[in-house]
């Protein structure tokens, strides 16, 4: 790889963050884009996000940019880092750009409202086919900024896209695995963000570790369910960006769906719950997705119901609660 080369990051916020710091730590040039021009002056003054990562400073060999028409020069990989429902705005903007074969990967989680479309569909809806991969994984943004042990999933079907970034994100202190099964991983990524806000109704509520035990329990079961109905590989949902993912988002206090949960659990509305966490809390989105999926799928996911239920309709935690444990009692390896 010629020394001029570079990285090109998308999108300013904590992951977007932590990627462009690695990368840069790791000795590759980075670019770095912001959407708004405001937001890029102010990393470039503070070199710090003191928005959406606190406390890590932003190395100064990153180039911080808004600049569409020079982004992608010498670029050999863009990291995408948008949130789901400004994917499709975001790169129908960059599209006329960018170079017609450059790989992008994917590390955003979720599924697009309307359409259904996972984060590396919308890309090559808007940008054209290209090498496209998703990464996924246990990775709390914050975490990875302090350097702390870590591992996580490339996926893609172009197993040489996959291994190159497997190469170049690896490091003594993260390890990449890769996985061909890009339904499953991105499926597995956006899920696992309502699960997680169920599990953050369970903490405001202090309902306790049995019922938090049961949450994550069950609430793989769903995302398995989905997952095999729509050809996903069952072994996925039980590696990193699966279950892995799942635990880490549903325990950590730092993760924002679950947080957004706890202000829910407590009584709080959803209005008041949105205000009080930085960045998007992706699984209020997904849970529509999630309703219509299963539907199409014909598959049961009363969990991921229940959590819709909530934020989008208004209907009571302790109705939705009643609701899930009054259900038909049926033995614990059926489809329902």
């Amino acid at each position: 790889m010629p020394a001029a080369q570079r990285i090109v990051i998308v999108g300013d916020g904590a992951m977007g963050t932590v990627c462009a710091i690695i990368l840069a730590s790791e000795g590759y040039g980075v670019s770095w884009w912001s959407y708004n021009p405001d937001q890029a002056q102010e990393l470039i003054r503070n070199r710090e996000n003191k928005r959406f990562l606190p406390g890590f400073p932003i190395p100064p060999e990153i180039l911080i940019t808004s600049d569409d028409k020079l982004l992608f020069h010498n670029a050999f990989l863009v990291i995408s880092a948008v949130p789901c429902k400004f994917l499709r705005s975001v790169w129908q903007r960059l599209a006329p750009h960018l170079p017609d074969d450059l790989p992008i990967v994917s590390v955003t989680k979720g599924i697009e409202n309307d359409t259904l479309l996972r984060p590396t569909q919308i890309i090559e809806e808007v940008t054209g086919k290209r090498p496209l991969a998703a990464l996924s994984g246990p990775n709390i943004a914050e975490e990875l900024a302090r350097r702390l042990p870590a591992t996580s999933t490339i996926a893609g079907e172009d197993i040489g896209l996959c291994r190159q970034v497997q190469k170049i994100l690896s490091s003594r202190l993260l390890r990449i695995y890769t996985n061909k099964d890009l339904l499953g991983v991105e499926l597995a990524g956006a899920t696992k963000n309502v699960i997680a806000i169920a599990a953050g109704i369970i903490d405001g509520l202090r309902a306790g570790d049995n019922a938090k035990a049961a949450l994550l329990t069950r609430g793989l079961v769903e995302i398995t369910r989905l997952g095999l109905a729509m050809g996903a590989e069952k072994e996925t949902f039980a590696g990193l960006s699966g279950m892995g993912d799942l635990v880490t988002t549903c325990i950590s206090p730092k993760g924002r769906n679950r947080c957004f949960g706890e202000y829910i659990g407590k009584g709080k509305s959803v209005a008041y719950a949105q205000g009080k966490i930085p960045g998007e809390v992706e699984g209020i989105n997904t849970c529509r997705s999630l309703v219509e999926l299963a539907q199409r799928h014909q598959v049961e996911m009363p969990i991921c119901r229940a959590v819709y239920e909530i934020v989008s309709e208004g209907k009571s935690v302790m109705q939705a609660i009643a609701d899930l444990m009054g259900r038909e009692l049926k033995s614990e390896n059926t489809d329902s």
